[in-house]
């Protein structure tokens, strides 16, 4: 475990762990807000988040930044990174040793982060998170504490382009993160 992100981000460099390293055009670290108190986990990069190297800048990104707005998240004060740093190849579920490879940097970032809430967008980010007996549709919307941090598993965003009905429940989980954060402010 690194204590800074310098030697986190600089260990992540060149890394060739998994298959993922031989497709990819950039790792896709994470983005944000590196003190705080919200952060969001998904799944891998997409095409659009592997070319550009930052997480949930694509269709699905757009989508959760307009959720962010209607919610009054600002995307600037979040933390924001994914199971894996890598482009599984056509946008596919990662697989395990793919998600075993980078379960370390991800631990190391929610260490260096500290946030109070970590929302985990969609069922991969929950299972490789909490545990493969969670299912996300009977684990949205609710809380689940482990090891201090509360944790609010949600669909992921590219789950609302498929199913537009999913986008109403994705704002209210959105908005209980939010009276959550707002009753609970640190001095």
């Amino acid at each position: 475990m690194y204590d800074n992100w310098e030697d986190l981000e600089e260990s992540i460099k060149d890394c060739k762990k998994c298959k993922l390293f031989t497709g990819r055009k950039n790792i896709v670290f994470g983005v944000g807000n590196k003190n705080a108190r919200l952060m969001f986990i998904g799944e891998g990069p997409g095409a659009d988040e592997d070319t550009q190297g930052e997480p949930f800048v694509g269709r699905a990104g757009k989508l959760m930044n307009l959720a962010f707005q209607t919610v009054g998240i600002n995307r600037e004060d979040v933390y924001i990174g994914n199971i894996v740093k890598c482009r599984p190849p056509g946008n596919r579920d990662p697989q395990e040793d793919e998600t075993n490879a980078c379960m370390d940097y991800l631990r190391n970032q929610v260490k260096l982060v500290k946030p109070e809430v970590i929302v985990l967008l969609g069922r991969i980010a929950l299972q490789n998170i909490l545990g493969q007996e969670y299912k996300i549709t009977a684990s949205r919307g609710k809380w689940i504490e482990k090891k201090g941090i509360n944790y609010m598993p949600t669909w992921h965003p590219a789950a609302l382009l498929r199913d537009e009905t999913k986008k109403i429940d994705f704002i209210k989980d959105l908005k209980l993160v939010i009276k959550y954060l707002d009753n609970n402010i640190k001095e």
